[in-house]
């Protein structure tokens, strides 16, 4: 665990896709700064683990099944979070999916699914966040906080991936449309756009010849660690970024230079 460059004493923050990969992180590097977590996820098995892992550290957090999809599951996820662990005032939007293949044989509904997912459920987890904040007063207290997880592919071709990164500009996007929103009501939103770092879903391609070569044209020759992103998340989560909204930061090691 890294040490602890931002107090987020008194915050809650609620985490989607926490059960695995980023989310899971991110839920471990911000209950290791001061901050109460929710993790969010459809996979409570795998949060409840996590849950376990935080409190046996000193930290408080509670699973809160939540599919991004449905907006009834993430209504009630908030609610199940807030009365666990009070008011929430910061959201790590984070839940996500890929789909590889070229465009024309991709299937219109596995499509739709990514664009649902990765763009309505960054929308209603983040519109949720912000009218409950706005209710307890960020307009007064300027602590609101909306982190919106897109990635490298919000600005650049990634082939054979044209839904994943329609998908992520469209993310890219609504982070500043909401910014503009919320500008005069105490929430700042901002977008982070991480390179690739190794995870469980795409561990088996890295091995492979292909993902050898892949990582071989990036500048450094290098995927990222999961701990390159924390700075970043913890200070777009804390009073120090008080004058930051609207922002879109690439944090890719150079891959898409």
């Amino acid at each position: 665990m890294s040490q602890p460059i931002y107090n987020l004493n008194g915050r809650t923050v609620l985490v989607t896709g926490a059960s695995s990969g980023l989310g899971r992180r991110f839920a471990l590097i911000l209950s290791g700064w001061g901050a109460k977590v929710v993790l969010a996820a459809r996979r409570m098995d795998r949060l409840q683990d996590l849950v376990a892992q935080i409190t046996a550290a000193g930290g408080s957090a509670v699973a809160v099944a939540m599919d991004v999809q449905d907006e009834a599951s993430v209504k009630a996820g908030f609610d199940a979070g807030e009365a666990a662990l009070g008011p929430i005032d910061t959201v790590i939007a984070n839940a996500g999916m890929n789909l590889e293949g070229m465009a024309v044989d991709i299937d219109i509904e596995d499509f739709r699914k990514v664009l649902d997912i990765n763009i309505t459920g960054a929308f209603v987890t983040a519109r949720e966040g912000g009218r409950r904040m706005i209710e307890a007063g960020s307009k007064q207290s300027g602590r609101g906080r909306v982190v919106i997880i897109a990635s490298i592919g919000a600005h650049t071709v990634l082939p054979g991936l044209a839904a994943y990164c329609a998908s992520k500009a469209g993310v890219a996007m609504l982070g500043k449309a909401l910014a503009r929103e919320w500008a005069n009501r105490g929430i700042n939103v901002n977008v982070v756009c991480p390179g690739y770092i190794e995870t469980e879903i795409n561990s088996a391609w890295f091995q492979e010849e292909g993902g050898k070569k892949q990582i071989a044209t990036f500048p450094r020759r290098r995927l990222m660690d999961d701990s390159d992103l924390d700075a970043v998340i913890g200070w777009l989560s804390s009073d120090a970024s008080r004058a930051v909204t609207g922002s879109v930061f690439t944090v890719d090691d150079g891959q898409s230079l």
